[in-house]
């Protein structure tokens, strides 16, 4: 069932290329929280995504939130990626894809005109209030749209 505004998030740790543990409990009390979930690292729409996120990081920084991507890609191609990018928030890797299917943020069946890829993330995002509620949901369908940056930045906004 996908989760939608009012719901606790779904705790988790996940952890970045670096090895170092990130876990949204951790945050409670303290910061806002926007996940988000891309399907694969090194493609159009999720470089396009990522690397508008995080030229707009000091927006989210005076909306009192923290950023976290997370992609079922392993660490080592996270790194590579962010290598190139120089990405200024974590991205973690649910490389077991628990955390997706927790979100209920998971393709059965991604691209299947071209690829036929199965379990990857859905391009999604969740604003989660510093009580661990989430304030705002959007999980997309189709992979090439981007999540609504404007909705997530008044949802942010009316937590400040």
């Amino acid at each position: 069932m996908p989760l939608k505004v009012g719901d606790a998030a779904p705790d988790f740790t996940l952890k970045n290329f670096d090895n170092e543990a990130f876990t949204l409990s951790s945050y409670k009390g303290k910061k806002n929280v926007l996940l988000l979930f891309f399907p694969a690292v090194g493609t159009s729409v999720c470089e396009k995504e990522l690397c508008s996120t995080r030229d707009s990081m000091k927006d989210y920084e005076n909306l009192d939130a923290q950023v976290i991507a997370v992609s079922v890609d392993m660490p080592f191609a996270q790194k590579l990626w962010n290598d190139k990018h120089h990405f200024n928030f974590p991205v973690v890797s649910d490389f077991n894809k628990e955390v997706s299917k927790a979100y209920d943020a998971i393709y059965d069946t991604w691209l299947p005109e071209k690829f036929a890829l199965k379990g990857v993330s859905k391009r999604s995002a969740f604003v989660i209030d510093k009580n661990g509620v989430i304030q705002y949901a959007e999980v997309l369908d189709v992979a090439g749209n981007e999540p609504n940056y404007s909705a997530i930045q008044e949802t942010l906004k009316k937590l400040s």
